[in-house]
């Protein structure tokens, strides 16, 4: 049956180019849209926009052109009408200094492109780190009702009868090669490996903890936070994703009615019951913003005391996506979380995700456990607090080191991103393995961008004595596919004078997991001297022009999303 064309108030007569006369605003865009073929029947269906996110810089979008065709078709089969346009892509790898840097302005693009444009309707396409949160925040702000299409993970490949993938075991190749375990001549064959198909990352790095908790927030279609790229069933989830989108127009299902407080906290639950990256608490933090909801960290915590981690995937644990796919997806992680979460939150759909767990078919699998034998007994993420980290740290305690989760040590102090890489494999560093890393100036102002420098190296002369991890601090972020014993997001950061700018090489500090929290051996009196002395010494430039200006003027803390302050919702 065909859908039923838009009234005249919507589809393309919405929006309209102010030329001071409405009907010649309408006659002109019907001029331009008929000179690309449209017929009058055809510019009379609801208008599904589409964001296009394709670049030939991010390899985890490479399936997008074949996802918008899917969409596409999905539009057309329901009677609508797609409208694809681009907006700004984001790869982690392909972007100076970070992509977090502008994640931003992608979410600032996607707003305004949606506000500019006449569209019912649109589907959002995502899938490395940064894109999925910047888009749900356009889209979250613009108010059009909304439906996102992530991109999926990778296949798996084999090294030497070895499976891997990226980017877990990108990082532990490399730590092989630091430590000389492997040889340079072999890392070519290692990269043929590593990433043998398009798509992102196929362990709980970020990508798949966003795939995760934007299908636990209700804005995807069930089943989609997991399969894999390469797919047929990808391109029927696309498929099926565009004909959603027309039921969505006109509908009024918009953001704002899914995303809710308790539909945040059901994301929060998920990801601490996948070992998801502490990457994933600051875009939640961000996206829910944009609607006047209110993180806090204290209740992250409570949750996680209480969230046991249940899926058994790297870095966490042993398993890859394409495993979690096979064992249910999102759909079984549910189903076992389900004393925890709020199943009658409302989806893309209407219907709830109790709805939809009750016709998702169910069979043994061992990827993900029971709550009563889980991989962890509390949730993957631990906030901590004390006298370094006031506004609070986080730490991904499921890839933590067991003996490292309470430690003290020294100091070891680099002022930078630049001053680690510099200093971090000098043979004369003063450093041993009981000693803790501290990296400073690397947070939203520092870096600028809080880049994903956090997993410092194992400096090269202890990781060649078989050294593996260290307790390492910085306000800088890690990404999701890393692994070790790290304190990130520390808050507020030193570049605007928090109190890891006060620390110093031999101080000791004190990492205590299960007491979350924070220390350095040092009265207040000090500190306040240390303050007094910094606050003396000549400022860091700031940016005079351009997105810098605006980014260093307006950028939030981490425990605030990393937003900017003027897109937040008051």
């Amino acid at each position: 049956m065909a859908q039923k064309k838009a009234s005249k108030n919507g589809g393309l007569y919405d929006k309209l180019t102010a030329y001071g006369d409405t009907e010649f605003s309408k006659y002109l865009r019907t001029v331009f849209l008929k000179s690309m073929g449209y017929t009058d029947d055809a510019l009379e269906r609801p208008i599904i926009g589409i964001a296009n996110t394709f670049s030939a810089y991010n390899s985890c979008h490479a399936t997008v052109p074949t996802l918008v065709e899917a969409i596409k078709r999905g539009v057309m089969l329901a009677g609508g009408l797609p409208f694809e346009f681009p907006v700004i892509s984001l790869h982690e790898s392909f972007s100076y200094p970070t992509s977090m840097y502008l994640r931003n302005l992608m979410s600032i693009d996607t707003e305004e492109m949606i506000r500019a444009q006449p569209m019912d309707a649109v589907v959002l396409i995502g899938g490395c780190d940064k894109t999925v949160p910047a888009l749900l925040m356009g889209a979250a702000s613009a108010g059009t009702p909304a439906i996102l299409e992530v991109t999926g993970p990778m296949l798996t490949g084999s090294y030497q009868g070895q499976r891997v993938g990226a980017c877990t075991d990108c990082r532990n190749f490399w730590g092989k090669f630091r430590a000389g375990e492997i040889q340079e001549e072999q890392l070519p064959e290692i990269t043929d490996q590593l990433g043998p198909t398009p798509g992102t990352c196929m362990v709980m790095g970020t990508a798949s903890t966003m795939a995760l908790m934007t299908e636990a927030l209700g804005v995807m279609l069930p089943g989609g936070g997991t399969i894999p790229a390469v797919q047929s069933q990808r391109l029927r989830h696309a498929e099926q994703t565009g004909t959603q989108a027309v039921a969505m127009a006109g509908s009024g299902l918009t953001l704002d009615k899914i995303i809710t407080p308790e539909a945040v906290e059901n994301a929060i639950r998920v990801l601490l019951a996948i070992g998801g990256s502490t990457n994933g608490l600051i875009h939640i933090t961000a996206m829910a913003g944009r609607l006047g909801i209110e993180v806090s960290l204290d209740r992250v915590d409570q949750l996680a005391r209480e969230t046991p981690v249940i899926v058994d995937l790297k870095p966490s644990g042993e398993h890859y996506m394409q495993e979690l796919h096979e064992a249910g997806g999102f759909a079984t992680i549910m189903r076992i979380l389900a004393p925890l979460l709020d199943l009658e939150q409302k989806t893309v759909t209407g219907k709830s995700l109790r709805q939809h767990l009750d016709t998702a078919t169910e069979w043994p699998q061992t990827v993900v456990r029971p709550l009563d034998n889980p991989l962890s007994p509390e949730g993957g993420l631990s906030v901590l607090r004390g006298n370094l980290a006031p506004g609070g740290a986080v730490i991904k305690q499921s890839a933590a080191s067991d003996a490292l989760r309470t430690h003290t040590g020294r100091a070891i102090v680099f002022e930078s991103v630049e001053d680690l890489a510099a200093r971090i494999d000098d043979p004369d560093l003063d450093v041993n393995k009981d000693d803790i890393l501290v990296m400073r100036n690397a947070g939203p102002i520092g870096a600028p961008g809080m880049p994903e420098a956090g997993y410092l190296p194992i400096p090269k002369k202890l990781a060649q004595a078989g050294v593996k991890d260290m307790v390492r601090i910085s306000d800088a972020r890690m990404s999701g596919t890393a692994f070790g014993s790290i304190v990130l997001h520390v808050t507020p950061e030193a570049a605007i004078g928090g109190p890891l700018s006060l620390i110093e090489t031999g101080d000791i500090i004190t990492l205590d997991i299960p007491g979350r929290s924070l220390n350095v051996e040092l009265s207040d009196e000090t500190l306040k001297e240390r303050a007094n002395i910094r606050d003396h010494k000549p400022r860091r430039t700031a940016p005079s022009r351009g997105y810098a200006k605006l980014f260093d003027e307006s950028i939030l803390q981490a425990d605030k999303g990393c937003d900017f302050d003027f897109l937040v919702k008051k």
